[in-house]
């Protein structure tokens, strides 16, 4: 019997790791000791086994019903971080956008300072192609390792992605446990400016504290999700204890007792308000997991 030394809980509360503070529980929920001992962990898994996996849990919408499977938490334990060569970043799938984006200056490494400003991990970013402010995580991938739910680590170039506009198609039935960055050499006090000035701009034009996901809606081409929501007055408009902000309209915040239901009725209001006023639907960047409202 294979000893594991991770975290092991049942029913937890999701709410606990979502940013929307939303979410019923976890069957099972398990936050690995290392990357080690995370495949052990899924060696021995039942391959029948509903998995999840979070990090942050910036850009997911938990039903009130929870997960009846095991979520597997990446934060706070696959957070290895170094320099990889002249110019290259390594980072495991747990560690923060904006701890990547700081390290990669302090190492006078630019071109990523736009991840400070993501409000999730690596893994999370490579699963999206995160990006703001005009740049995009898998512009500056090298290679990334991934992970089946046997346990096998595989190392996979870009070539096995297909990387879109908030959307990356890879292999089916694997997970990101790490990345190679290459990023360029550059002026490294500049790249921690430009992070105080991202930083700056976020604060000021985004509900931050607040419990949200980050951005609900892609932009559609050409346009801004937020544009198009602001014009139909929805700035402010609430359902039970969700509410479109008042201070960016393309953010749904929890004013303190939202459910998941809730906030998954606002997204579908907004989505109908604007396609009968404009002709555009609106393609949420959250992800949604099965249960009651969600």
């Amino acid at each position: 019997m294979v000893e594991l030394r991770g975290e092991l809980r049942e029913n937890e509360p999701l709410a606990r790791h979502t940013s929307w503070r939303v979410g019923g529980p976890a069957r099972r929920f398990y936050r690995p000791a290392d990357a080690a001992d995370l495949t052990a962990f899924l060696e021995v898994l039942d391959p029948d086994e509903p998995l999840l996996w979070i990090g942050l849990g910036s850009n997911l919408l938990v039903g009130d019903l929870g997960f009846a499977g095991t979520v597997i938490q990446t934060q706070g334990c696959l957070t290895g971080l170094r320099r990889c060569g002249e110019t290259g970043v390594f980072a495991e799938a747990g560690t923060s956008c904006a701890k990547l984006a700081r390290f990669a200056a302090r190492h006078d490494l630019v071109g990523v300072e736009f991840l400070a400003g993501i409000p999730g991990t690596m893994g999370g970013a490579l699963s999206m192609n995160a990006g703001a402010w005009g740049g995009e995580t898998w512009t500056h991938v090298a290679r990334v390792r991934t992970i089946d739910r046997g346990g096998v680590v595989r190392v996979r170039g870009r070539e096995d992605f297909t990387v879109g506009y908030r959307e990356v198609k890879g292999p089916s039935g694997e997970w990101f446990l790490d990345v190679e960055l290459g990023l360029a050499p550059g002026d490294g006090p500049a790249g921690l400016a430009r992070i105080r000035e991202l930083l700056d701009r976020r604060s000021r034009s985004q509900p931050i504290g607040l419990p949200s996901c980050g951005s609900v809606f892609r932009n559609p081409p050409g346009d801004h999700a937020a544009r198009l929501i602001e014009a139909q007055g929805l700035k402010g408009y609430r359902m039970g204890g969700a509410q479109v902000s008042e201070k960016h309209a393309n953010f749904i915040i929890n004013t303190g007792r939202a459910s998941a239901a809730d906030i998954a009725g606002l997204i579908e209001h907004v989505q109908s308000v604007v396609e009968r006023a404009s002709g555009i639907r609106l393609m949420p960047e959250v992800r949604r997991v099965a249960g009651a409202g969600a």
